[in-house]
């Protein structure tokens, strides 16, 4: 029976432990004393035989057709929730070892099932070679697996973001090398076994472990024929860096800095109010496509103030298990650190800096990684907590005169991930929505309650480029096969 506190490696078929049995720690950020329990330490060693694996799996899985992978991919779907009793074991575990509140959580476990079953759905149109008939030629475009994909995901939403990525994958015809953070790894690596447990031995293979020991070894292998990461910049232009040695094609969702317009006719009401909290701190801010800077026309300023800050008010900070708490921790210390930095430099360059929500436990507060929900009030544009990536619970409220200013404040950032209009009127929306820079932009809405996951997803500038979720993020596995003959022979009249 596997040790529900443990997280092994999954290479070649089996549950394995990394070389020499080593492992790490995992421990509670609710609770940092707390161990939660253990992960593979994983080498170069285990690192090379995943993909070998992989490479071995890739000739069969690439042959079975679209219809037969997507078969398999519903499979699995049904897999994932059939033990009602094992769901909620994994979902308590990764309330305990990520931080976020106990709902959330359940929303991240339930949500991998559903995205399998989404993307079986593109098996038809996958099957479909697009026809070109002459003059000139008759040509054929058809579509090849890749071959080995290394997919890599963040700590943030582990689960949810391997769905915009592995099924994919595994729809394309690709086996792949799945890498899971440092950080709340272990009911993801017990999830992600159940998934390979599913197919066919080598399809899905799993490492967890350090990056500074294996990460070059994973982005160099000579086996790996596409990588797909999400994560910061900095590490984002360190993998493309090191793909660029074997011309390795690359999609990098490197987070974002998203902006919210909210127009002088938008409707806001309560329902409006947490729609705007729950974009901006739903995971308290630990969401790469987050409101994090939120613009307001002026005569609306007070107003929105006044209503963000009152469902601020409601909200209860603690241990994510507990029924009544709505924001857990931040994920580890490192990221406490970052977002309090921003919100200590604000308030010495004279900002008005108001924190938020209840705490049951002070003492547990004080031990565990929390801030409180925060709102920074027209803040100087040049602060950190405006320019930067918070992610975290804290949010700068901004006021613009004229739609065409607000637009262009929204567009001043390095990042373009996604953005939000808020408005009664739908041209007005979708005419300021086409002149943000942004890869997804949300309409009275924002963030992962307001994405329809049928669509692509992924930014540009520093936000990166390539996308998942969609067809286009199946056809990052693929490569396009042209095949032409004289007009008249391939495609008869």
């Amino acid at each position: 029976m596997t040790d529900t506190s443990q997280a092994g490696l999954y290479i070649d078929g089996r549950r394995v432990e990394a070389s020499g049995g080593r492992s790490y720690p995992i421990h509670n950020p609710a609770r940092p004393a707390e161990r939660v329990g253990q992960a593979a330490l994983a080498s170069v060693e285990d690192v090379d035989r995943a993909f070998q694996a992989a490479h071995r799996a890739f000739p069969a899985w690439s042959a079975r057709s679209p219809a037969e992978r997507a078969a398999l991919l519903r499979r699995v779907a049904e897999h994932l929730t059939a033990d009602a009793a094992d769901l909620e074991r994994r979902t308590r575990l990764f309330t305990r070892e990520h931080g976020k509140v106990l709902k959330e959580a359940a929303t991240e476990m339930g949500r991998l099932g559903s995205r399998f079953t989404d993307v079986a759905d593109n098996a038809p149109r996958l099957m479909a070679d697009e026809r070109l008939s002459g003059p000139p030629f008759d040509t054929v475009i058809a579509r090849k697996p890749r071959g080995v994909a290394l997919l890599i995901v963040p700590w943030n939403w582990p689960l949810s973001i391997l769905g915009a990525k592995l099924p994919q994958a595994l729809l394309a015809g690709s086996t792949v090398v799945i890498k899971l953070p440092q950080q709340s790894a272990i009911a993801p690596a017990q999830t992600v076994a159940m998934i390979a447990e599913m197919l066919p031995p080598g399809v899905v293979n799993l490492i967890t472990g350090e990056a500074s020991e294996i990460g070059d070894a994973m982005l160099t292998h000579p086996l790996a024929a596409a990588i797909n990461f999400t994560g910061s910049v900095g590490v984002g232009k360190h993998v493309m860096r090191l793909a660029a040695e074997r011309l390795t094609p690359v999609t990098l969702e490197l987070g974002g800095n998203d902006a919210a317009l909210v127009l002088q006719d938008a409707e806001l009401d309560a329902a409006a109010f947490r729609r705007l909290y729950q974009g901006a701190f739903m995971t308290a801010g630990q969401i790469c496509m987050a409101m994090k800077r939120l613009y307001v026309q002026r005569s609306r300023y007070d107003e929105l103030v006044q209503g963000l800050s009152a469902v601020a008010a409601e909200q209860v900070v603690g241990d994510g298990l507990l029924p009544d708490t709505t924001m857990g921790p931040l994920n580890n210390p490192r990221q406490l650190q970052v977002v309090r930095d921003m919100i200590q430099q604000a308030r010495e360059r004279g900002a008005d800096v108001r924190e938020f929500g209840a705490v049951p436990d002070p003492a547990l507060y004080r031990q565990g990684h929390f801030q409180r929900p925060t709102l920074v009030f027209d803040p100087d544009p040049s602060l950190d907590v405006v320019r930067e990536e918070q992610f975290g619970p804290v949010l700068p409220i901004l006021p613009f005169d004229t739609q065409e200013q607000g637009i262009v404040l929204a567009n001043d950032s390095r990042f373009a991930l996604c953005s939000s209009v808020w408005t009664a009127d739908p041209e007005r929306a979708m005419a300021v929505a086409r002149q943000l820079e942004a890869g997804y932009t949300y309409l009275n809405g924002h963030g992962p309650l307001a994405q329809d996951n049928r669509a692509p997803f992924g930014g540009f500038k520093d936000s990166g480029f390539g996308r998942n979720l969609g067809f286009q993020g199946i056809e990052g596995f693929l490569s396009p096969h042209s095949i032409s003959a004289p007009a008249g022979w391939l495609h008869k009249a």
